[in-house]
């Protein structure tokens, strides 16, 4: 390979994770750390989870645009804007002196600069989307990039259906049977394999609209033996979830502040998420069956185009963040939770879903970086 693959975006850890198991997965193909190069923002969690191992971390200037017309917004832009120009001379130099044999984007703010830079040398350049609908960063260079990975199935000549990247303790992720039973005897209590498992999971900090919808449900589903309700909250719910937590008389239901999500998943029958690109890669690679919940507001409603695609191929139903209260979870839960619907949707949802994605788009990478 004539020069380093480098890998950019970031910004927020639905970016950064990819971008690492790219590496990881590169580096078990044979390249050495010392020809990979990670670029991002100095201002995302980069460095917590990209930093400090063999792979070398660059971070360049920069924010994301806020989509507003506030004066706060306005004067936080013009910063944001400012940045990026600083980032686009530091990644046009760096990739001038690195002449890098193939650049990887998974997109985020963090990945403009590198991939415009790319563009102006004439550098190999891979979009890994992530996201149903391509990000802005991607839409600017979808017509200048030399191959496409694409979670989703996709009509273009170009892009390859490789699914989204997943890390290693996913795609390795036992869900048989016998290996459910296992991991429900492993919890503390151990959970009677006979309930039916919701998992209920919306990101680090989690929604509000969403525990307090579920500890809702919990209350009217006190009585129910054949289900298992295990609630993450995320960090700035979990006291007021933890209070709310009905007096039980059947119902298995467990509030977690934090979790493994291999771990919650390997025994997992329905969930009820939101439906950022991270999260649908794992519900089809695994074949979960679904309830999706878009966060309102997300860049360009990315995640309802995800959720969208999922219902299309009959492996979720979606539910708008304003309409999620405890009756509309009760109606679309129940219908999910029946054997049969719950059996073809997880179907549906494997059928769309790649475990070995990471593989698949690191056969791009390569490709395109040994061409002549």
């Amino acid at each position: 390979m004539r020069g380093p693959i480098v890998i950019t975006g970031g910004g927020t850890g639905g970016h950064l994770y990819p971008m690492q198991a790219i590496g990881d997965a590169l580096v078990a193909r044979g390249i050495a750390p010392a020809a990979l190069r990670y670029v991002g923002s100095e201002r995302g969690q980069e460095s917590a989870i990209l930093g400090g191992g063999p792979i070398e971390l660059t971070q360049l200037a920069g924010r994301g645009i806020r989509r507003s017309l506030s004066f706060d917004a306005f004067v936080a832009n013009f910063d944001a804007i400012v940045g990026l120009a600083r980032a686009v001379v530091r990644a046009f130099l760096l990739v001038r002196r690195w002449r890098p044999a193939v650049v990887v984007s998974v997109g985020g703010y963090a990945s403009f600069a590198v991939s415009f830079a790319a563009f102006l040398r004439r550098r190999p350049l891979v979009l890994v989307e992530l996201d149903a609908a391509p990000g802005a960063a991607h839409r600017l260079f979808t017509r200048f990039a030399t191959r496409r990975c694409s979670a989703f199935p996709s009509d273009d000549s170009r892009t390859v259906f490789t699914g989204a990247p997943l890390r290693a303790a996913l795609t390795t992720l036992d869900r048989s049977p016998s290996a459910r039973d296992a991991a429900l005897a492993r919890m503390s209590p151990s959970i009677d394999p006979t309930r039916t498992v919701v998992v209920v999971m919306t990101g680090s900090l989690g929604s509000s609209r969403v525990n307090i919808a579920v500890s809702e449900l919990a209350a009217r589903w006190a009585t129910r033996r054949d289900v298992a309700l295990i609630h993450v909250s995320g960090r700035r719910d979990f006291a007021d979830v933890s209070r709310r937590a009905p007096v039980l008389e059947g119902l298995d239901y467990r509030v977690i502040e934090f979790a493994d999500m291999a771990v919650l998943w390997q025994f997992c029958d329905v969930a009820l998420c939101r439906s950022g690109a991270l999260t649908v890669a794992e519900l089809t690679a695994l074949g979960i069956a679904s309830v999706l919940v878009p966060l309102p507001g997300a860049p360009g409603d990315h995640q309802t185009k995800n959720a969208t695609t999922l219902v299309d191929y009959g492996a979720a139903r979606l539910l708008r963040d304003e309409d999620c209260d405890a009756n509309s979870l009760a109606t679309l839960l129940d219908e999910v939770m029946e054997p049969t619907t719950r059996a073809t949707m997880a179907h549906a949802a494997a059928a769309l879903g790649r475990v070995d994605a990471t593989q698949a788009i690191v056969d791009v990478v390569l490709d395109v970086g040994n061409a002549p």
